[in-house]
Order: structure tokens, then sequence, then C-alpha cells
């Protein structure tokens, strides 16, 4: 079993989306039950953790109040990826937990969880699945994926699922926490949750 604690690991929030599916608004500070969504995910994580970082590519001086923002080296809205590999180049711990923006129910047992799958394993990356469906927007990696993140991104690919896929990834089971995969994309899914 290899020794990491949550001293080792950096969180990464993705908030730089283009949010196409709510009018191009800024999903991280659309206000759930009166809070911006990145308000919940920060809470959960934010005692669990050294340091947060948050993924961004707009309203920058928004999200400065929330914590230490990080911007996309690719430009144009690259997807998640962009904003993991932004987090890689900076950070000096040997683990990132990514996270997005727009799930109001996490909580600390996802760190936990990952954590374990991570120490026990010999593994690369640790990423959730509510027991049907792989969540790669929910993963703990080691980064000395780095340069193998920064070659998939150079030869033009984009999915973070496939990417997860083509490393060294174990799935951890958070199907007794499925509330945890709730992702607000639609002004409607407010209503409904």
């Amino acid at each position: 079993m290899k020794h990491i604690s949550k001293r080792d690991i950096t969180a990464v929030i993705l908030a730089g989306g283009q949010a196409k599916r709510m009018n191009h608004q800024d999903k991280g500070l659309v206000l759930f039950k009166g809070k911006p969504l990145i308000s919940y995910v920060l809470a959960a994580i934010q005692k669990e953790l050294p340091r947060v970082l948050i993924s961004a590519n707009r309203n920058l001086k928004a999200y400065q109040a929330f914590g230490e923002v990080i911007v996309d080296s690719l430009p144009k809205f690259q997807g998640p990826l962009a904003g993991v590999f932004a987090a890689l180049e900076i950070i000096t711990t040997k683990y990132l937990l990514v996270l997005p923006c727009d799930s109001p129910f996490v909580e600390a047992c996802l760190v936990d969880r990952l954590l374990k799958c991570m120490q026990q394993s010999n593994t690369d990356i640790c990423v959730a699945t509510d027991g049907k469906k792989t969540h790669p927007t929910f993963a703990l990696i080691n980064t000395n994926l780095k340069d193998n993140l920064d070659n998939f991104l150079a030869q033009g690919h984009r999915k973070m699922i496939v990417w997860v896929e083509n490393n060294n990834a174990q799935k951890v089971d958070f199907s007794d926490y499925k509330k945890l995969f709730v992702n607000l994309n639609y002004f409607k899914d407010f209503d409904t949750v």
C-alpha cells in the first residue's frame, strides 16, 4: 500500500466551459438555492485539501472571490482536459483531484474513496463511476501523466473519457452516492433536484 496523504493532493474545479446549454452563462457562478454552484463544490473539499484551484476562462475576478484561479494555456475553450493540463503545469503535489463546478452535491467522501483507491492500487488514475457510467471529471490523477496529457492534446484529442481509458485507470464505485453526480446542465435541471 502506497503512503499518500491529503497533503499530497491539489484539487482543481473545472469552471472553464462555455455553458452552451445555459445560454453561455458561466455555470459556476449561476445561483442554485441562492448560492453560486461552485460554492457547493468548494465547501465540500476546501477543508479536505490544502490547495484548491479554479480553472476558469472568463469572469476571472468573480472566481477570484472563491480562490486561486488558473486559466487554460490552450486557446478557445478546449474542454475539461485543458483545465486539467493547466493545473498539472503549476502544481507541485504528486496528485491532482479533478471536480466539475456544476455538481452541487459533491461530498468529502469522494476525496476519501479516490484516495483509498490510489493508495491500494498500482494505477495512475482513480475515476468515479456510478455503477453504470464512468464520470471522468471526478478523478484523482497522478501528476506523472502531465507529458502524456500534453501529447494527447497536441494530437488534437479533447475527450476526457478517452484519455482516462487510454491510461492506467481504475474505476471507483460510488453507486451508493449517485447524487454526487447530479450535474446541472440546463436551467430546467434546477427545478428537479
